[in-house]
């Protein structure tokens, strides 16, 4: 028995709906995806910030220790200007006057070092506020991105059924020898299972169409292509 003829719109039809639902599950899976990297990069940026913070509470630690060995060598040196005035011969208040100048040394290196501290400080504290605001942002495009995915989520599965309504109505349409092998090639392509002609070739796999097929999609007959199992249908430009 000859096989029914198929409107080449309801082809097209059938093409788009297939295309256009694959595009919004595609979207809908792309939302928990989304929620998750924004989760990964929070953890990142948040995991920099602790990582700056925590250098730079070791450096003003390492500072603030230098800042109190500072404090003992000045005390140490008051003392021992202190014991100038007691020592008992010349050999001892040489031996404080040579404590003295030992620890003034150090000092005034522990005095450089602290300077130096400072300032490494300060450049440093400008990475701190350069992560924190990397961290803060982080958090914003997350929270920002989990809204967006749930405010899509409705209007993305409104359209979903409703062109899977379309899509049904638009199967039914089908001669009915013609819906298993075209379902068939659904569920093995998806929104690839049906493809438009390229001149005389299948645009789904490039090759040629044999003479007879192309007069029969030209009569709206039925064509699946003998290399790829597509269902074929004409371009709107080839239409006669």
């Amino acid at each position: 028995m000859e096989s029914e003829s198929i409107s080449t719109a309801v082809l097209r039809t059938l093409h788009r709906l297939h295309l256009q639902l694959t595009d919004l599950d595609a979207r809908l899976n792309r939302g928990p995806k989304r929620i998750a990297a924004g989760k990964a990069n929070i953890e990142t940026q948040d995991a920099k910030l602790a990582s700056v913070e925590d250098k730079m509470k070791a450096m003003r630690m390492a500072c603030d220790d230098k800042q109190v060995t500072l404090k003992g060598g000045e005390g140490k040196i008051l003392e021992l200007k202190g014991k100038l005035n007691t020592a008992s011969s010349n050999r001892e208040y040489q031996a404080f006057k040579d404590q003295i100048a030992a620890t003034e040394m150090t000092n005034s290196v522990l005095e450089d070092e602290i300077l130096e501290a400072f300032g490494k400080i300060d450049e440093f504290k400008a990475t701190v506020e350069k992560v924190k605001a990397a961290a803060e942002t982080a958090h914003k495009q997350a929270e920002r991105i989990a809204k967006e995915v749930e405010d899509e989520k409705p209007l993305i599965e409104g359209d979903i059924k409703r062109l899977r309504e379309e899509l049904q109505q638009a199967e039914e349409s089908l001669p009915v020898d013609v819906r298993e092998s075209y379902q068939r090639v659904v569920k093995a392509k998806g929104e690839d299972a049906l493809a438009p002609m390229n001149g005389s070739f299948c645009s789904g796999c490039n090759r040629r169409v044999l003479l007879n097929m192309m007069a029969d999609l030209r009569l709206s007959k039925p064509v699946f292509c003998k290399s790829c199992g597509r269902l074929l249908y004409l371009a709107e430009e080839d239409e006669q």
